[in-house]
């Protein structure tokens, strides 16, 4: 871990990098398995199950016998868990779902807008060293409330060939369409192009290593949207005097333990909290099982003192977290000063964990700095939004007049006459 003591302003900077693969590297190794998926198809897929997760799989779609049994391989305890989660966030989500207003601008022009599901969904859930089974509830839950027809499931399978029984009870609980085993870059090359067995879908969601992101990023060249650039986990805690130290430690480790590419900072205006902070951080990673993992991830992570929680909030809106968590009495107090970040814990009890899993916010968030231009995923995501318009006689001949002023201003006499010659039919019949 790196320790700073009040870091100049304008070191900022280079504290708030990410570490990140060279993006020539990225865009060749991502060209060639788009054009080895646009070639081959599922054959291609088949074989980077082999390369990246020493996986002989025959038939990449998931049957139902195997989704089946993986329910009944799912401890009850598990179940009771999952369930709770899906309702906490069915219950938040569903609370998104706008009621149509129409508006009417002047007499006779009445406007509104209107949700449309997007009809084909892609969904991308990590596996690897940890198969993430919430990350189903936060995309397939809100798909579902949207009333996207398509929800396709993919992500890669372990070494025996089978997919976490508990990915496959949540996508069954949450009304995936079809799962598929497939993993990666070309998990995301599927869905954007579409194979024999996996098709071609309108957008990806889901986070994923830096080669995902890159994926998903060279997707949009196909004309296929994605949610944001979901990649390696962050979180960002401020902390005060009255922080808990154990607490802050943990939250830090619970974002670390993701993989060796996971950043974490920690800033405090306390110097007994850092250091208490700093030591607990130590203690707690020496028992985790995942400790080389978050070690890597703690080794290009900043522990920093600050001179005031003011200056703290303008370098985490310089920052811009995936999450921020603020430690501090009095948390909702500095609410107003939060600028960027993708989802938000205030106080000592909101652990980063329960928005994770089930507090019913979504744990898919904009990571490396885009929190300062993306929100994390809602129900929002999933629809399309049309706006429409009425006129009624009255409307446009109140309305005519600034249109053939607007569009003869423009040259565009087409636009004029499209109003004109309403307006002369209008003046004609009466």
């Amino acid at each position: 871990m790196k320790l700073n003591r009040y870091p100049q302003k304008e070191t900022w900077p280079e504290l708030v990098k990410r570490p990140v693969l060279k993006k020539e590297k990225l865009t060749e190794t991502i060209t060639e398995i788009f054009d080895e998926v646009l070639k081959n198809g599922d054959r291609a897929l088949m074989e980077f199950n082999k390369k990246f997760d020493k996986a002989d799989v025959t038939n990449i779609k998931v049957s139902q016998k195997e989704i089946d049994e993986a329910e009944r391989q799912v401890d009850g305890a598990l179940k009771s868990a999952v369930q709770q989660a899906k309702a906490n966030i069915a219950k938040f989500h569903a609370s998104q779902v706008p009621q149509t207003e129409k508006i009417e601008t002047m007499k006779g022009v009445v406007c509104w807008r209107e949700n449309r599901a997007i009809g084909k969904v892609g969904i991308y859930i990590p596996g690897g060293t940890a198969p993430l089974f919430s990350t189903v509830l936060m995309l397939a839950v809100p798909a579902q409330l949207a009333g996207c027809k398509e929800i396709i499931l993919c992500t890669p399978p372990d070494r025996t060939g089978k997919i976490n029984p508990a990915i496959l009870y949540a996508a069954k609980l949450c009304g995936v369409t079809e799962i598929f085993k497939t993993g990666g870059a070309q998990a995301i090359a599927a869905m954007t192009l579409g194979t024999e067995s996996i098709p071609a879908v309108y957008k990806i969601f889901g986070p994923g290593n830096q080669y995902v992101v890159a994926a998903k990023e060279f997707a949009q060249n196909y004309k296929v949207a994605i949610d944001m650039p979901a990649g390696p986990s962050e979180v960002l805690v401020i902390a005060d005097e009255q922080a808990v130290p154990a607490f802050c430690a943990a939250d830090l480790l619970s974002q670390a333990e993701h993989g060796s590419d996971s950043q974490v900072v920690f800033l405090t205006t306390d110097e007994k909290i850092l250091k208490e902070t700093i030591k607990e951080t130590e203690k707690q990673l020496a028992v985790l099982s995942r400790n080389e993992l978050a070690a890597e991830a703690l080794s290009n992570s900043h522990f920093i003192l600050m001179n005031t929680l003011e200056e703290a909030l303008d370098f985490s809106n310089q920052y811009a977290p995936e999450h921020l968590i603020l430690a501090l009495e009095n948390a909702e107090s500095y609410i107003l000063l939060i600028e960027n970040a993708g989802s938000v814990f205030l106080g000592n009890y909101s652990c980063e964990s329960a928005g994770d899993y089930a507090s019913g916010t979504n744990h898919t968030l904009p990571t490396n700095g885009f929190a300062k231009n993306y929100s994390g995923v809602s129900l929002d995501s999933f629809v399309k939004k049309i706006t429409f318009q009425n006129l009624s006689e009255e409307g446009l001949k109140n309305l005519g007049k600034t249109i053939e002023i607007m569009a003869e201003a423009e040259g565009l006499s087409a636009h004029k006459n499209a109003v004109s010659i309403r307006l002369k039919e209008q003046n004609e019949r009466l």
